[in-house]
């Protein structure tokens, strides 16, 4: 393998507007049913009574996330026609000619990256913009932010400049797929609670709207 490019993401910037999922939409040309790139809202909290007094803590964050083009991806492990594999430059893409469109990819993907096009009868995902990468330019989701909030390079040099923490409620523990991905976490991100990522159910009343995530 060459170079492995990852994503860096800034919770503390993103403010859901989502303009980088409907960009990517745009220059894909996707249908209304797939978006590479989603936007998630993570909400909780609530009153407590201290000594007659009541305080709150509630809170509530944005991350934008597509495929983390996964140093160990689950999807490419379960692919029975091969359709779905990690190139040189560490990209995950699926071969949509080869590809069967049994969705044993989406299943296993924690993060829900592979979708099932209905007018194409196969597996579509984001591929990293590599078209673009070639060219020099980043995807276009990171160009597209107003916020700055999406920063895209070399997984090593984006690690040493941002840290190297992969997962914030609600995603699954970095573990499982090792995802490339760095996040910068909301100033509002509650500690960890133990949220149950494979049974959906996070503790302390917590919260979120990850439609596009298995596990919900």
């Amino acid at each position: 393998m060459t170079t492995q490019y990852g994503f860096f993401i800034d919770s503390s910037r993103c403010t859901g507007c989502k303009t980088c999922e409907l960009a990517c939409k745009d220059y894909k040309d996707l249908t209304p049913e797939v978006s590479f790139r989603r936007i998630y809202e993570y909400a909780g909290g609530d009153w407590q009574e201290d000594n007659g007094v009541w305080h709150q803590n509630v809170f509530a964050y944005y991350l934008s996330i597509s495929c983390n083009h996964c140093e160990d991806p689950a999807c490419t492990k379960v692919c029975p026609s091969g359709a779905m594999h990690k190139r040189e430059d560490g990209f995950v893409v699926v071969d949509e000619d080869v590809c069967i469109g049994c969705r044993y990819c989406h299943m296993a993907c924690p993060y829900g990256a592979p979708q099932y096009n209905e007018t194409k009868g196969h597996m579509t995902k984001c591929d990293g913009c590599y078209d673009r990468v070639a060219e020099g330019k980043k995807p276009i989701c990171v160009e597209s932010c107003p916020l700055r909030a999406l920063d895209f390079g070399p997984i090593d040099e984006l690690r040493k400049k941002h840290g190297d923490l992969a997962a914030v409620a609600p995603l699954p523990r970095a573990h499982f797929t090792k995802p490339n991905i760095v996040i910068k976490p909301n100033a509002k991100q509650p500690p960890d609670r133990g949220y149950h990522w494979l049974s959906g159910k996070p503790e302390g009343g917590v919260r979120w709207e990850v439609d596009g995530m298995n596990g919900r």
